[in-house]
C-alpha cells in the first residue's frame, strides 16, 4: 500500500477509489433521509435499524469513518503535489484559460465540506455516540421510559432544521458538493482507466448524479424547515 501511495498514479487511483466509496454512501444516505418526507415511521424504523445494528455501527462506520478522512488526506496530498508541479506552467500559460474554476478549487470546495461535515456529525453522530454509549440508551425511544412514546430520530432530524441559518449552511454546503462532484466524479473514472468507449454515457450520468443527490439533501432540509 505504501508503495502505491508513493507513485502519482496510485494516489490518483486510491483517490478515486476512495470517492467512489463515499458516492455510494452518498446514495445511501439520502434514500434513508428522504424517507422522512413521506413517511415518518419508515424513517424511524430505518434510522434505528442503522444505529443499532452491529455490522453497521462495528464494521461499516469505522469504514466510512477511515474513507471520509482518507479520500481529504489524499486529496490535500495531490493538489499540494499538483500545485508544486505546475508552478513553472501556470507562468507561462493563464490557468483560468486551461482549466475550470472548479477543478482549479477543488481544495477549497473539499475545505468548505469538510467544515460542514463538522457541523453534521456534531449535529447527529456525536448526538447519536452520547445517547447510545454515554447514557447507555440504546432504545431510540422519545423517553426511554415510555415505550409508547415512539422513536425520537424523525423529530431530532426536524428540529435540526428549524433555524434558517442552518438550513442556509446546509444549502451552500450541499451546492459545492454539487460543484466537487461535477469535477471529482469524472476524474474517478479516468484515474481507474475507464475508457472512451464510456466516456459519453458517464458523463451524463455524472451530471444527473452531481446535481441530482446535492439537490435531494438540500429538499429534504427546506422541506422539513418548512412544514415543521
Amino acid at each position: 500500500m505504501s508503495g502505491i501511495l508513493n507513485s502519482s498514479i496510485g494516489r490518483k487511483f486510491a483517490m478515486a477509489l476512495s470517492a467512489l466509496f463515499l458516492m455510494v454512501f452518498l446514495v445511501m444516505h439520502v434514500s434513508i433521509n428522504f424517507t422522512s418526507v413521506f413517511s415518518e415511521e419508515l424513517f424511524n424504523e430505518m434510522s434505528h435499524f442503522m444505529g443499532t445494528n452491529p455490522l453497521v455501527q462495528g464494521v461499516m462506520q469505522p469504514i466510512l469513518i477511515f474513507g471520509v478522512i482518507f479520500h481529504f488526506i489524499m486529496g490535500f496530498v495531490l493538489e499540494a503535489k499538483n500545485r508544486a508541479s505546475r508552478n513553472i506552467k501556470y507562468a507561462k500559460n493563464e490557468a483560468s484559460g486551461n482549466s475550470s474554476w472548479v477543478s482549479r478549487n477543488m481544495l477549497l470546495t473539499g475545505l468548505v465540506i469538510l467544515a460542514f461535515l463538522g457541523i453534521h456529525f456534531y449535529d447527529f453522530w456525536v448526538h447519536e455516540m452520547t445517547v447510545k454509549y454515554v447514557n447507555g440508551d440504546m432504545s431510540g425511544l422519545i423517553d426511554p421510559n415510555n415505550a409508547e412514546s415512539g422513536y425520537r430520530y424523525y423529530e431530532e432530524l426536524r428540529e435540526k432544521f428549524v433555524s434558517p441559518v442552518r438550513v442556509g449552511i446546509y444549502v451552500v454546503a450541499f451546492i459545492l458538493l454539487s460543484l466537487h462532484l461535477l469535477h471529482g466524479f469524472n476524474s474517478a473514472f479516468q484515474s481507474i482507466g475507464a475508457n472512451n468507449k464510456y466516456i459519453k454515457s458517464l458523463k451524463g450520468f455524472s451530471k444527473v448524479y452531481s446535481i441530482g443527490i446535492p439537490a435531494l439533501f438540500i429538499f429534504i432540509a427546506v422541506y422539513h424547515h418548512f412544514t415543521h
